[in-house]
Formats: structure tokens, C-alpha cells, sequence
């Protein structure tokens, strides 16, 4: 076993990476107290809030390694939040650590209930969040929300509505709901721009987009507008939402947008009558498809009642405190960033990444 002092534990410690950039956290300076008393060993490590889901995760890491290199030691451990450097004046709060766009290969899968409460998990879990809606032609974050009216500015930017804590965007909330946006490419590419770039977002850990349906203009504009961190490619259980499925997968790859989850949607129907289970669409075909093409799996949501009745109320946070369908939509969030930080580690950031929105 290793001798234990301050200068041993420093050295185990260099091998715990920070879940958001890769590097040890030595090297990011989240070793903010560290002290050996005897057989004692008492720390004070940092953690960004972009890595919160997963916090459970990351401290557990470190007692196990800590265990496995000092039998018989005592360690109290406390994760304390890390804050990293300012960023420089004129960009603060026009940058995302993360830029997530979520899509289907076709529409009426569940995906913009996805979208919204996989940033609604990450915030709860204790991230910085904002939530894009960028299905122009079909806008459902307002239904599914329940905010409505317009925007305001905030200085030379837009600023956007808010819920459940968090910045949101759509067109939806400069339309009226009964009017069809009817806009050619250059148009669509002009709202996205201003979307992006002309909203006072704050400075977020995810920013995270909700894209229309089919593999249209949107992700190429995206694509090219700032460096998306990744995709999330939503569908429902059956061979003809996979097949749809498939070719988001493709179109998200050749505009060069790492897939990073995908996500079965009505994965199951649970009676709540009878408590018995009906796989009304299938079962298991996004989570054997994501396994053979190498994509991370982040899990099903059942099909669900109570999910259904409030996004038509706008209370789609409600979803959250439903114990039947809650445990799901946490492990989608925990399962996203894990995903992340496992990227981060093979390939360590040298210094934070923030794409700039504007």
C-alpha cells in the first residue's frame, strides 16, 4: 500500500479527471482543501455544475480509488461546487459548455417532450440550462411549457422567456399560434441565427436545441452557425419510427454532429388499472439498433397517461414529480452526461470549451 500523506493522496487524486474537460483534477485546481491527520484524510474537491447529474458518480469514484490505495484509512470527503476562470468581458453570457441538438428522423415520436424534460432534468439535477426551439414550422416548447406572449430586449439582445428557472426560446412566442410560419431556407436560416446568436442566453452549462422533425435545413445551419457538442436522435419502439430514426443517425454524422444518445420513446404502456405492462409499439428496437451502430443508449420513457395530459396543460415540469415516469427522464439527464464526461476523458479538453452563441 501506499504511504498516506498529504503529498501520496495528491498523487492518487491526479487520477480522478474532471467529468467536464478530461484533465485530472489536480491539474484544474478542484482540489480546493486536503489535509492528512494520522490515519484521516480530510478533502474538499470541486465539481462544475456541468458535471452535477452525475455527482453521486464522481465522489464515489474517488472513495473507491482512495479505498483501493489506502486500506484502512478514513476519508471525509465533501464535493463542493468549482467554479472555473471568468470568462473575458464582451462574452459573458453568449456561451454554452455544451450544445445538444435533439431529433427525430420523423414527427409524432415524443421528441420535443424530450427535449424539454432532458433540460429540465439536467437543471434540476443542478445545471446551467437554456432550451432552444428550433422546429420553426411546429413550435410545441410553448404548449408544452405553458409560456406564452411575446419577448423583450435586454440591451442590443432578445431576451428570453423563462421556465421552471430556466431560458427559453421559440418562434412560437413571436407568431401567433394560429398562424402557419411559411418561410423558405434563407428565412429559417436567418430565425436560427437570431435564435442563436441574438439571445441573451446567459452563460450556460447546455444549451439545448430542440430540432423539427426529418433531416431538413436546421442542422445544417446549426452546423455550420456554431460547434454542436452532439445529438440526441429520438424515436418510438416500431420498424417504421426506426427506420426514420436511422436516417436522422445519417443525416447527423455526414454534417459532421456527433451522436451521443438516442432515446426509445413509448417504450412501454403500464396499465394503471391493472399494473400490467403492453408493449403497444414494440419493445427494445432504438436500444438494439444504438448498440449495433455504436451509438449510446440513454434509456426509455413508458408511455404514460399522466405525461400526455400535462404537456396539453403546459406542466410538463409536473412530469417530474410523477414517480411512475420521474426515475426514466433522471437517468435519461445522468446517462447524457456520463456519456460526456466518458468523451472528455478520452480526449481531454486543454482548456475549457465554450462555443461562443453570439
Amino acid at each position: 500500500m501506499t504511504a498516506l500523506n498529504t503529498e501520496s493522496v495528491q498523487t492518487v487524486l491526479a487520477e480522478i479527471k474532471d467529468p467536464e474537460c478530461g484533465r485530472p483534477i489536480t491539474q484544474c485546481k478542484q482540489v480546493h482543501e486536503l489535509a492528512v491527520d494520522g490515519n484521516t484524510i480530510n478533502a474538499k474537491i470541486g465539481l462544475t455544475s456541468f458535471a452535477a447529474p452525475i455527482k453521486a458518480d464522481f465522489e464515489q469514484s474517488i472513495r473507491d480509488l482512495i479505498g483501493s490505495k489506502f486500506s484502512g484509512a478514513t476519508l471525509n470527503l465533501e464535493i463542493t461546487e468549482h467554479q472555473r476562470a471568468p470568462l473575458p468581458l464582451g462574452q459573458v453570457g453568449l456561451t454554452a459548455k455544451a450544445v445538444i441538438a435533439v431529433g427525430s428522423g420523423k414527427g409524432g415520436v415524443g421528441k420535443s417532450t424530450v427535449s424539454t424534460s432532458l433540460a429540465l432534468g439536467l437543471k434540476r439535477a443542478g445545471c446551467k440550462v437554456g432550451l432552444m426551439d428550433a422546429d420553426v414550422y411546429g413550435p410545441s416548447i410553448p404548449q408544452l411549457t405553458g409560456v406564452r406572449g411575446g419577448v423583450s430586449k435586454e440591451g442590443e439582445k432578445i431576451k428570453p422567456n423563462e421556465f421552471d428557472g430556466m431560458p427559453i426560446m421559440s418562434i412560437g412566442f413571436m407568431v401567433p399560434a394560429d398562424k402557419a410560419v411559411i418561410w423558405r431556407g434563407p428565412m429559417l436560416h436567418s430565425a436560427i441565427t437570431t435564435f442563436v446568436r441574438d439571445t441573451a442566453w446567459g452563460e450556460l452549462d447546455y444549451l439545448i436545441i430542440d430540432m423539427p422533425p426529418g433531416t431538413g435545413d436546421v442542422a445544417l445551419s446549426l452546423s455550420q452557425m456554431l460547434p454542436l457538442t452532439g445529438s440526441v436522435v429520438v424515436c418510438t419502439p416500431q420498424e417504421v419510427a426506426l427506420i426514420d430514426a436511422v436516417k436522422a443517425v445519417g443525416m447527423f454524422r455526414e454534417v459532421k454532429i456527433p451522436v451521443v444518445g438516442m432515446v426509445e420513446n413509448m417504450s412501454t404502456f403500464v396499465c394503471p388499472d391493472t399494473g400490467k405492462s403492453y408493449d403497444i409499439f414494440g419493445k427494445g428496437g432504438a436500444k438494439q439498433y444504438a448498440a449495433e451502430a455504436k451509438i449510446p443508449f440513454l434509456g426509455e420513457i413508458p408511455i404514460n397517461i399522466g405525461v400526455r395530459e400535462r404537456g396539453d396543460e403546459g406542466k410538463t415540469a409536473g412530469n417530474f414529480d410523477d414517480p411512475t415516469v420521474a426515475p426514466y427522464l433522471e437517468a435519461m439527464a445522468h446517462k447524457l452526461v456520463t456519456t460526456l464526461a466518458q468523451r472528455a476523458a478520452e480526449s481531454p479538453q486543454q482548456q475549457a470549451q465554450l462555443p461562443v452563441l453570439g
